[in-house]
């Protein structure tokens, strides 16, 4: 009976995980075949609300939209970080040396204020003089 114990003690127990990996790379080659890498280029943003009269928007203009996390977009493009200075050379390059042509935020009712004031920074820094804020009416119109 001891030596029926002794071959039991010595003989290993081995897991054999090779079907453990296959499985978890092809879970893996089916979830990146699967999901799709877009990034949306827009901005999703809601307008705050102000009741006043619609003014006319200038022929040239540029255009800073806020979204709700922050980020910034200089007439529909993107920037790649929320840093004053990107703005500022974005602003800049799109300028191309015509400080006159105003600038206008739009930024989400819910973006956080040090957002709004950074572009206007940005812009006061970039040398424009004309500035502009956007609102929304009360019933869903934008201003």
């Amino acid at each position: 009976m001891n030596a029926r114990r002794r071959r039991r003690r010595n003989a290993s127990v081995e897991v054999n995980i090779t079907p453990l990996i296959d499985v978890v790379f092809l879970l893996l080659i089916f979830f990146m075949v699967s999901t799709t890498f877009t990034k949306e280029s827009r901005l999703h943003i809601t307008l705050p609300t102000a009741d006043a009269e619609r003014g006319e928007a200038p022929p040239e203009s540029i255009e800073i939209v806020i979204d709700r996390e922050g980020s910034y977009a200089i007439n529909g493009v993107a920037l790649i970080n929320r840093q004053r200075d990107t703005l500022v050379r974005g602003l800049r390059e799109l300028a191309a040396g015509n400080l006159d042509v105003p600038v206008t935020i739009t930024a989400d009712a819910r973006t956080a204020h040090q957002a709004v004031v950074t572009a206007m920074e940005a812009a006061g820094k970039a040398g424009f003089a004309h500035l502009n804020i956007t609102s929304q009416l009360p019933d869903g119109g934008e201003e």
